[in-house]
């Protein structure tokens, strides 16, 4: 059990968790490192109030840096989903779950492109998490489609269950394989239900399959959370930060424009002070 998590690796994220560290609180913030965040890709930044020029690489890498110093700790996996319940919020990331007593959602504003026919076929064959659904393919052939390097330890996870997993390349990443996963040449284009199976089409070809896992580093609100209130696709949120689930709250770009690091700074703060001063009601 640890006093704070915070989902996210942007300016957002670790403001928040500056604060959280300056009130004393027990903070792990969890992302899928600071280069998937869209800052990380801009060359040059001239707007942010007492840093003339630096890239939002450096940017981000300074703000870890400052939070890690002060005591934040960090776990750079992939969280899959968030279970609210009466006294703490449950989160699973990778093959752990992870229990707090609040939570701040800093999730960016990116929405994963989805591949046609995947929506559909989610939990009809589809799936998003190897810890939570490869047991229902045990002994039977999947495909694993990954834009990052956390499919990598998900494939090898579904290599243990399945009789055979093959690995689809969907954005180019690092991915050393073991002999129990097969890479697969050519890049997923869409799915469709064939009979019990899973047809996935490439360019260049197609192959069936009992399910198909698909990994991506970003995760809509909706999905981690889906009784979450959001509105035009954000996450819908009060003055103090607080959304429409209890001691979840959420901070920065997921919460609407201006898509700003100053707002999102802004936010972050804000999100801390809101979350101690709730954990300190919870104690008393």
């Amino acid at each position: 059990m640890t006093d704070l998590c915070i989902l996210g690796g942007g300016p957002a994220a670790w403001s928040c968790a500056m604060t959280a560290r300056a009130r004393s609180l027990e903070t792990l913030v969890i992302h899928t490192g600071i280069s998937q965040s869209v800052l990380s890709r801009a060359e040059k930044i001239v707007n942010y109030p007492g840093i003339p020029e630096i890239s939002g690489l450096d940017l981000l890498a300074s703000f870890r840096d400052q939070a890690l110093a002060m005591g934040c700790q960090e776990r750079v996996v992939n969280a899959r989903q968030v279970m609210a319940m009466e006294d703490s919020v449950m989160v699973l990331c990778g093959q752990d779950v992870v229990e707090c007593r609040a939570l701040v959602l800093a999730l960016g504003a990116a929405r994963p492109a989805l591949l046609p026919g995947e929506e559909d076929l989610l939990g009809r064959g589809v799936s998003w998490c190897g810890t939570c659904d490869g047991i229902f393919y045990r002994g039977k052939e999947v495909a694993v489609l990954s834009a990052w390097e956390g499919g990598v330890e998900e494939a090898v996870f579904l290599a243990d269950l399945c009789s055979g997993v093959d690995y689809y390349v969907m954005k180019e990443h690092e991915h050393s394989l073991p002999d129990s996963v097969h890479e697969k040449a050519g890049r997923p284009q869409s799915l469709e239900k064939e009979g019990d199976r899973i047809r996935l089409h490439t360019k260049e070809s197609s192959a069936l399959y009992d399910g198909v896992f698909i990994f991506r580093p970003a995760v809509s609100p909706t999905r981690l959370l889906p009784d979450l209130e959001t509105e035009d696709g954000f996450i819908r949120v009060n003055r103090r930060m607080e959304t429409s689930i209890p001691r979840v709250f959420a901070c920065g770009d997921c919460t609407g424009r201006p898509l700003q690091i100053a707002k999102a700074v802004g936010e972050g703060n804000v999100a801390a002070i809101s979350a101690s001063e709730l954990l300190q009601q919870k104690k008393g």
